[in-house]
């Protein structure tokens, strides 16, 4: 799964990677080291006018179909193998889909005899900013009730790779630049071209560090979260 990730990127490098039209994000969801669910993020979709767009989206995502404006935990991911299936999520999957920007995410790893839970740290070797492959969905109250029109999204997840097995057997889908035209493209409909974007990103291309317990609270959110843990003389995990 995923349920924490870092987004270091500045807002220019953001509109550039990404070649954004339009800029509506606030600074609140820039310059983050530990983003939660719940929280709102930046998120990259096409608008109906064909531009791309960067703007915020709570974590957590609300279908359009219910009754209220609550979400749980169980929709801050979506699994690959089922998306496309799940009530929740086949109507965004086949009309909403977005990028989570993002530069890097932390797992969990159960540790033999204790309750407690090791977190990892996971981003490219080169350090660059990427894609989460994301959903987004818009739920308005029904007439004659309460509230405001809410914006939400979802990241995908699928197997790990051969580096993040060990860790979780879960990873978020980040995506390769080259499908990131596809992946937007409201008009693609064609579920197993899009399916077929799903899959585990190349263990050779990321590596992978030990961090304090310190992420655990949400409202740790600075660069020490990302201090490295030194276990057995390293600092990092690596596929050779």
């Amino acid at each position: 799964m995923c349920g924490r990730y870092t987004l270091r990127a500045s807002r220019a490098k953001l509109l550039l990677w990404f070649r954004i039209d339009r800029d509506r994000a606030p600074e609140s969801v820039l310059g983050r080291y530990n983003i939660a669910p719940t929280q709102e993020v930046a998120a990259v979709r096409v608008a109906a006018d064909g531009k791309r767009e960067l703007v915020p989206l709570r974590w957590g995502l609300i279908p359009h179909w219910a009754k209220e404006a609550k979400t749980d935990y169980s929709t801050i991911n979506a699994r690959a193998e089922t998306v496309a299936e799940k009530p929740a999520f086949r109507f965004a999957f086949r009309h909403r889909r977005c990028l989570i920007p993002a530069d890097g995410f932390y797992e969990w790893q159960v540790q033999p005899g204790s309750k407690r839970k090791q977190p990892w740290y996971i981003q490219r070797r080169d350090g660059e900013v990427f894609a989460f492959a994301g959903l987004w969905e818009r739920w308005e109250p029904r007439a004659g009730t309460e509230g405001e029109p809410v914006e939400s999204c979802t990241i995908l997840v699928t197997d790990a790779n051969e580096l993040l097995r060990p860790i979780h057997d879960r990873m978020p889908v980040i995506l390769d630049p080259a499908d990131y035209e596809v992946w937007l493209d409201p008009a693609q409909r064609d579920l197993e071209r899009l399916k077929s974007l799903l899959k585990p990103y190349p263990a050779a291309s990321m590596t992978a560090w030990k961090v304090s317990a310190q992420v655990n609270n949400p409202r740790h959110d600075d660069p020490s979260c990302l201090t490295p843990l030194a276990t057995d003389g390293k600092l990092k995990r690596d596929l050779p």
